[in-house]
């Protein structure tokens, strides 16, 4: 058993018992497993050991690892960008990506949808709220969020299918259910609006208890997968 697999029993293991605590189907929160400055040969042991979809943030890395899988072979694997996205790099994300969970602003999302190529299936996306207000944070002000779910909702080639958030760092458990309760709380709105979503992407290595406890229904998960980080390779 490598350390990846071995990694990977651990945290859909972490998942499952915080799914049943609450009462909540584990069947019903899936794990996103952020590969970010890890080489395209780790994710391809933890395909190995049966995970699916893949997180990335950096949109170079992500579009050259998933070029890189893809023409060895891996074209099962489901990829979702989940960091910050600039207007001048959003063709690449959108010919490549599965998934969106970081738009902030509509210019993104107009840009999306209109670079998604004509014979990939629609954009799944997220709208990323700044839960927490931090001034370092990416996302939107959770006062705009609604009309900009609305306007995203509403354009051709992607599917809104719900809300991201990264709150701040918190150590016990009431401080971090407590930025994921109000997101949940503005989701829940959002539906008995009208709006047709299903996804609440929260929750990382050292919270993800928490998320699921309010709800979330995909957790991304990287250095309790693949180890610490070594930022001076990126």
């Amino acid at each position: 058993m490598t350390p990846i697999f071995a990694n990977l029993q651990a945290v859909k293991a972490r998942i499952d018992a915080a799914a049943r605590a609450c009462g909540r189907d584990p069947s019903a929160v899936s794990l996103l497993a952020v590969a970010k400055t890890w080489p395209a040969e780790c994710v391809v042991e933890a395909a190995a050991a049966g995970q699916r979809a893949f997180g990335e943030n950096y949109v170079q890395e992500g579009c050259d690892k998933i070029d890189q899988l893809r023409a060895a072979g891996h074209s099962d694997l489901e990829w979702h960008f989940i960091g910050p996205l600039q207007s001048n790099k959003t063709r690449p994300v959108a010919e490549r990506f599965d998934w969106v969970h970081s738009i902030d602003r509509l210019k993104i999302a107009q840009r999306l949808s209109e670079q998604r190529p004509a014979d990939l299936p629609p954009l799944q996306v997220c709208v990323q709220v700044n839960i927490s207000g931090e001034a370092s944070k990416s996302g939107c002000d959770l006062d705009q969020a609604a009309d900009l779910c609305r306007a995203v909702a509403a354009l051709p080639n992607l599917t809104l299918r719900g809300l991201m958030a990264i709150p701040a760092p918190a150590t016990d458990e009431t401080a971090q259910r407590e930025p994921c309760r109000r997101l949940r709380q503005f989701y829940e709105q959002l539906r008995a609006e009208g709006l047709a979503l299903d996804t609440l992407s929260m929750g990382m290595s050292h919270d993800l208890e928490a998320a699921v406890a309010e709800g979330a229904t995909i957790v991304r998960v990287g250095t309790a997968i693949f180890g610490a980080r070594d930022y001076s390779k990126t």
